[in-house]
């Protein structure tokens, strides 16, 4: 089988974007260890400058554009990372930015968005919905689609996040990434196999959103309805035609994770690790928290944390109930 993107579109991705990116750091986190029963590894995006791994993406697909596309425009649908992705790299590589958000989006992204130049479109509630919009408008104004999640220029982007990791660490046995799209999955797995081949890696969806599990059963991309869950950032009814057989030929396991371990989850990260963390970044360690990933003590397992940017009143609230959990 070929596939869209290999090891080389992701090596020659990461010399593209090292100007325009920060080469997060891996962090062993001894005070995670037996809540998740192996050694822990964080590669913790939401440390990127956009507050996620978007970036990444966006950059290396802008930089790939002619001059007519740049002078024209690009425009992009996001619940809000790949806005500000997508924002930022059009603002350093100078082009015009338009993001179609939903109402509800959670307004530090709409913020962080807007405060990059870009035009924001608020419309609509789900994915379906902004794409309609998306639409009407490139057909009215030529701009060109950077899209979210399966573009393979886009996908190899991200695929530097492993690359890095393979380059920072030995002796890995798993890598656990968060599943939305797919973009992050499928790049990070073709980058860690290539490499080495021993290294398990998984991917970690929202029970409430099963498209990638139930698909992997059936052998092809089904569409799945979708029900609330807070992991807002992987709320995608359908893989990508470019991300399914990329990540059903490298990734060894898909496993969902109900939401009532990814608010359990979220303040063990951010008390213990200090680190700031949306809840659509922390569902591969709240499905080791549920007993969802088969692990052993002595292995070295890397969790990608995929992003930062929480809505603040939703931050302040996990807060309050940490403080309150102590002091009962």
């Amino acid at each position: 089988m070929v596939l869209p993107v290999n090891l080389k579109n992701i090596q020659d991705a990461y010399h593209n974007i090292k100007p325009y990116v920060r080469h997060t750091p891996l962090l062993m986190e001894e005070r995670l260890k037996d809540l998740a029963n192996c050694e822990v590894y964080l590669k913790p995006e939401c440390l990127q400058i956009t507050g996620s791994f978007k970036l990444r993406g966006a950059i290396n697909k802008i930089l790939s554009l002619a001059d007519s596309e740049k002078d024209k425009g690009v425009i992009a649908t996001s619940s809000g990372n790949h806005a500000q992705g997508v924002a930022y790299a059009a603002k350093k590589l100078d082009t015009k930015a338009t993001l179609i958000l939903p109402e509800n989006a959670p307004l530090i992204k709409i913020e962080g968005t807007k405060a990059l130049g870009a035009e924001v479109i608020l419309y609509g509630y789900n994915s379906a919905q902004r794409h309609e919009k998306l639409e009407e408008i490139v057909e009215q104004k030529f701009y060109t689609v950077i899209h979210s999640y399966d573009d393979p220029i886009l996908i190899a982007g991200q695929g530097t996040v492993g690359y890095e990791i393979m380059e920072d660490v030995e002796g890995l046995d798993a890598i656990v990434v968060p599943l939305g799209g797919g973009g992050l999955l499928a790049g990070i797995s073709i980058a860690v196999k290539e490499i080495n081949p021993k290294i398990k890696v998984i991917g970690v969806e929202p029970k409430a959103v099963p498209r990638y599990s139930e698909s992997r059963k059936l052998g092809r991309p089904v569409e799945v309805s979708i029900k609330d869950t807070i992991a807002d950032g992987l709320v995608i009814p359908k893989p990508g035609e470019n991300t399914f057989p990329i990540i059903a030929n490298y990734v060894d396991e898909i496993i969902t994770v109900n939401d009532e371990f990814i608010y359990k989850t979220l303040p063990e990260i951010i008390f213990k690790t200090k680190l700031v963390v949306e809840p659509s970044a922390v569902v591969g360690f709240a499905a080791a928290l549920e007993g969802n990933l088969q692990l052993k003590k002595y292995e070295k397992v890397c969790f990608v944390l995929s992003g930062g940017n929480i809505d603040p009143g939703k931050l302040a609230q996990f807060i309050k109930n940490e403080n309150t959990k102590h002091h009962c």
